[in-house]
């Protein structure tokens, strides 16, 4: 077994045309210094192996020479370093704000899709308003628990029901998200959909009724929806056209081939790209990039996870969206991307990618930064 990634991705330079990170998880209390509490408040299974406990270092600024000083919160909570001295997760919210200016980040639409998650994600986009935006939902795998469904899914893994999940119903759940979802800094519902992945058939229907309400908030409140969509390509399709889509519709973090790419193109869903797009063996997702029309395509991070090369296995972050961005560049505007992504290796596609010229880069991000405006407001 290969030895555990544990940094996050380096601070890339800054984007000439400051872009947009359409969707990202940061976390309920990104002050947390030894990641018990920042894992304990979570409910999705492996967030606690991101973090970590490992013994505290000096804060760090990575690539600029200047050492920042302690976060403002408080003088015990530090950043996390691997031995060579880069960032881990997680990162400090100070520092994920700077590392985002830095890299052309400009700003981030974090989504809460649990009930813990739900306040807090609304107060950090208050708390940083202007550069963090929230999207709120119940998420689909947790519609299934909050509905009482308890059996296995095809993923194997026996259901974890938490408190929260016993005392709120799933209508009182999304309730909780409709109320909450007012306010002028949650900009998108999100993410709801569905997930055949983690639920079996009998967690199904449950999964079918949140995504519908969701739906229907979405379209009272005029505001976007992003859409989580696993192993469930056809369902998802057919609820949208029966329900009416919300006039902007997004498929966080796109798994289609070219097939729902048409789909979302003549209906103008709009796909976004997170770091899958840019492994090696992902073919027909490029497809699917390619197949999209510019003016509907996303970039986002879906972190801490789904880390672009050449981070692939790290914890992301939210200027891993640059990386991305890069990449849809070089698929999008060179010629010879065709010939290298079929004749070459990994490596040798990784060093095309980044050879990529800035002017084609910036030219890319102005159609991503056009399209998030469609799309969020921002």
């Amino acid at each position: 077994m290969g030895k555990k990634k544990l940094n996050v991705p380096d601070i890339p330079p800054r984007l000439a045309v400051p872009i947009v990170d359409n969707h990202t998880h940061i976390y309920p209390d990104p002050q947390a210094a030894d990641g018990e509490r920042l894992a304990g408040a979570q409910g999705a299974a492996g967030r606690e192996s991101l973090v970590g406990k490992e013994k505290l270092a000096d804060i760090q600024d990575l690539g600029s020479g200047e050492r920042p000083q302690p976060d403002s919160v408080s003088s015990t909570v530090q950043q996390l370093l691997t031995d060579d001295g880069k960032w881990r997760f997680p990162v400090l919210e100070n520092n994920l704000i700077s590392g985002m200016e830095r890299a052309g980040i400009r700003a981030a639409i974090t989504s809460g899709c649990e009930i813990p998650e739900l306040e807090s994600t609304l107060a950090l986009a208050h708390r940083r308003s202007g550069t963090i935006f929230a999207a709120l939902a119940i998420h689909p795998n947790e519609a299934v628990l909050h509905a009482g469904v308890r059996d296995v899914g095809p993923d194997g893994l026996a259901p974890q029901p938490q408190a929260w999940h016993e005392e709120f119903s799933l209508a009182a759940a999304i309730e909780r998200v409709a109320d909450m979802a007012r306010d002028s800094a949650v900009l998108a519902v999100g993410e709801t959909g569905l997930d055949y992945f983690r639920t079996g058939d009998s967690g199904k229907e449950a999964q079918k009724e949140a995504f519908r309400a969701h739906i229907a908030l979405a379209k009272e409140l005029n505001k976007p929806m992003q859409i989580h969509d696993r192993d469930a390509h056809a369902d998802v399709v057919e609820i949208l056209l029966t329900q009416g889509a919300p006039e902007r519709t997004v498929f966080h973090c796109f798994s289609g081939d070219a097939e729902l790419a048409a789909i979302c193109a003549e209906h103008g869903w709009y796909a976004s790209f997170a770091g899958p797009i840019t492994y090696h063996a992902n073919h027909a997702l490029r497809e699917a990039f390619m197949a999209m029309p510019p003016e509907l395509i996303l970039v986002e991070t879906d972190a801490p996870y789904l880390t672009p090369m050449p981070f692939r296995g790290h914890p992301n972050v939210p200027w891993g969206a640059a990386y991305t961005a890069r990449f849809m560049a070089w698929l999008r505007f060179d010629a010879q991307a065709a010939n290298v992504l079929a004749q070459g290796t990994a490596a040798q596609v990784q060093a095309a990618a980044e050879g990529v010229s800035d002017d084609l880069v910036d030219r890319w991000c102005e159609q991503l930064g056009a399209n998030t405006r469609a799309v969020y407001g921002i």
